[in-house]
């Protein structure tokens, strides 16, 4: 593998015994997003608040030129998608009437005549069903995830697992209030994404100590943990680089509606790797005690 001449066949540096500078590190990074969240809180998107969408089809237009009429009128232009030929689905925040003719009449001037296919406006009612229902989708994996990884492993590691990505989701949640990142319906899918990425990487390494549990007796429990992450850090590190190789030119070519998006995909990748490696492991041996690590190294004496 790419990086595999790069680490060391036996590692020197102990990743559980200093595991405490990751926690550090983690409050340090989760610190700032907190107070963010507090002060200006999260940058929700007309999915989450209301708004109005407008089909129209203007002949003498590209969508450019549509994003700057919108953007002429003080509203997000973000939300403009050429569903076909010079038909333009456009999503605003909520307008009244007045502010509704008057966007029709910027158009007008800007293009003359236009065809106004369809006016809907998204009400606060449908807005706090899918806020109801992207915290209900969180939830369910959440819970899903904690039962697979006890049946596979045990419960103590699940609930490890799951501390490990409620760092991930603090984390992208705190970035994307410092940086006023749009929290839409395409925000939460980029959410659950994260979570399948970051705990299947949790999974590998987990399943790599229970193999060396069986197979390298009379080693401490911290040095198998410590190995484990050794001999799989290569596989994590490949496996960012080549979601990162394909987010990358995502995000600077995709356009403006696939940037807050890829943004926040390529921000969870890199905390979903750093936890999987740095926290998921060193939070389960923090939890399973004294008693218990002493038990295990006398059964492999």
């Amino acid at each position: 593998m790419f990086f595999k001449t790069l680490l060391p066949d036996e590692p020197k540096f102990h990743i559980i015994q200093k595991r405490k500078i990751w926690y550090i590190i983690s409050a340090v990074i989760i610190l700032p997003g907190l107070i963010s969240l507090f002060i200006q809180g999260l940058n929700l998107g007309i999915d989450f608040t209301g708004g109005n969408i407008f089909e129209v089809r203007i002949d003498k237009a590209d969508i450019s030129e549509v994003r700057e009429v919108i953007r002429g009128q003080g509203l997000t232009e973000r939300y403009v998608q050429e569903s076909s030929a010079k038909v333009f689905l456009i999503r605003t925040e909520s307008l009244d009437e007045q502010q509704t003719a008057a966007l029709l009449k910027a158009f007008k001037e800007r293009f003359g005549n236009i065809e106004v296919l369809r006016i809907d406006k998204i009400g606060p009612v449908i807005s706090v069903e899918l806020i109801q229902k992207a915290v209900m989708s969180l939830v369910i994996a959440s819970v899903l995830i904690v039962i697979y990884v006890s049946i596979r492993f045990e419960f103590t590691k699940g609930v490890a697992a799951i501390i490990a990505l409620l760092h991930d989701m603090i984390v992208v949640l705190g970035i994307a209030s410092i940086l006023q990142l749009e929290v839409n319906t395409a925000f939460v899918a980029a959410m659950l994404t994260i979570i399948g990425y970051s705990i299947n990487d949790t999974i590998v390494i987990f399943d790599r100590v229970r193999e060396n549990m069986s197979i390298k007796k009379g080693m401490r429990l911290a040095d198998i943990i410590n190995l484990s992450l050794w001999e799989t850090m290569a596989r994590s590190i490949n496996t960012t680089l080549t979601v990162l190789f394909v987010l990358i030119p995502m995000y600077l070519f995709g356009g403006v509606t696939l940037r807050d998006f890829v943004l926040t995909l390529i921000i969870g990748v890199l905390i979903g790797a750093y936890s999987s490696i740095f926290h998921a492991a060193p939070v389960w041996y923090d939890m399973i005690g004294d008693r218990r690590k002493k038990r295990i190294i006398v059964q492999q004496a």
